[in-house]
């Protein structure tokens, strides 16, 4: 099989400004070839970090991982996304999808029929970009006067996606994904889900670019680089469902203690300390030849974009040196 020809870096938008800036130079530094940063209410804005981003880098490709067009419409969307692509000079990319209905609901808003509003969201994008008006929907309306006053050009539109339904949409309609892998060994299971929209593809839309996304943390000591990736999966274990609980070998009753040291207010680093080996399988975990262990697999399964997310490891900046020297080279 074809080895990966994309290697990608993901970062949360909890990050300063100047953090997201030296991350992004350091990932340029090291050969990624595209940068994502996420949306997450309440945290530091990423449009605002994707711009301060753009204007320190010069080639890598700069991403929004993801924003929703629930709280963003479309229309602002397409502004957003042509705006970006001509600051950077072409490199952005749009990352969107349904959002969580849980967080949405922070701020009053129901995630109503997401399959249709995503769908709707890409084609009007789309339409948007291209200078033209989106055409009548179910879920937006649009009238006479909907249309870019810019110049603007179409730019890929990537989807994030978690549900088989959504998975399938991705490969009829997006130009790439975004799936998080909870473990990495879930790409083929994923990966098939992706192929049957496939069958649905306009012929004229270019391939999809699978970005295979996942969790890791990486450091020369793999006992420092455990911590980071453990204390994740202690404040998201509680949460994850009964299929990834099964792939991993955890029994749900297990991750009692670990909800009770977290409602009792325990410190996140101490929580960690009760993750165990299996639990941390649904990341990756370790030195970077540990890492290179891991990933190897899936890259021989077919794999051609790796997206390593965070943690990274106990220092970012640090595990992104790393990732570029000894992991990506070996992958590629």
């Amino acid at each position: 099989m074809p080895p990966p020809t994309t290697f990608s870096l993901r970062l949360n938008n909890d990050l300063t400004v100047g953090s997201a800036v030296a991350l992004a130079r350091a990932a340029e530094a090291a050969g990624f070839d595209q940068i994502w940063i996420s949306n997450d209410l309440f945290l530091r804005s990423s449009p605002v970090l994707l711009s301060a981003m753009a204007g320190a880098t010069s080639r890598i490709a700069i991403g929004s991982g993801i924003l929703n067009p629930y709280t963003v419409h479309p229309a602002e969307l397409a502004m957003l996304a042509a705006t970006l692509d001509e600051l950077s000079e072409g490199r952005f990319r749009l990352g969107l999808a349904a959002g969580a209905a849980e967080f949405l609901g922070w701020v009053g808003v129901e995630q109503r029929r997401p399959l249709q509003t995503v769908r709707e969201t890409i084609v009007s994008v789309r339409a948007l970009l291209r200078g033209e008006r989106p055409p009548p929907g179910e879920v937006f309306s649009w009238s006479e006067e909907a249309f870019l006053r810019f110049p603007s050009r179409p730019l890929p539109i990537y989807l994030g996606a978690s549900g088989p339904r959504m998975q399938e949409l991705i490969g009829e309609l997006a130009d790439g994904a975004l799936p998080l892998l909870f473990p990495p060994e879930r790409y083929a299971e994923v990966r098939a889900r992706v192929a049957v929209g496939e069958e649905r593809r306009d012929p004229d839309l270019e391939p999809v670019d699978f970005a295979a996304c996942f969790w890791v943390s990486v450091d020369a000591d793999p006992e420092r680089a455990r911590a980071p990736l453990a204390e994740k999966v202690a404040y998201y274990g509680p949460a994850m469902g009964p299929h990834l609980l099964r792939h991993l070998g955890v029994e749900d009753a297990e991750l009692d203690p670990i909800r009770e040291a977290l409602a009792a207010g325990e410190p996140l680093s101490e929580v960690g300390q009760r993750v165990d080996e299996r639990m941390l399988r649904v990341g990756v975990a370790g030195s970077p030849d540990e890492v290179v262990e891991r990933l190897r697999p899936i890259r021989d399964a077919g794999a051609e974009h790796l997206s390593f997310g965070p943690p990274l490891g106990p220092d970012p900046e640090v595990a992104v040196r790393l990732l570029g020297r000894d992991v990506l080279p070996a992958l590629r």
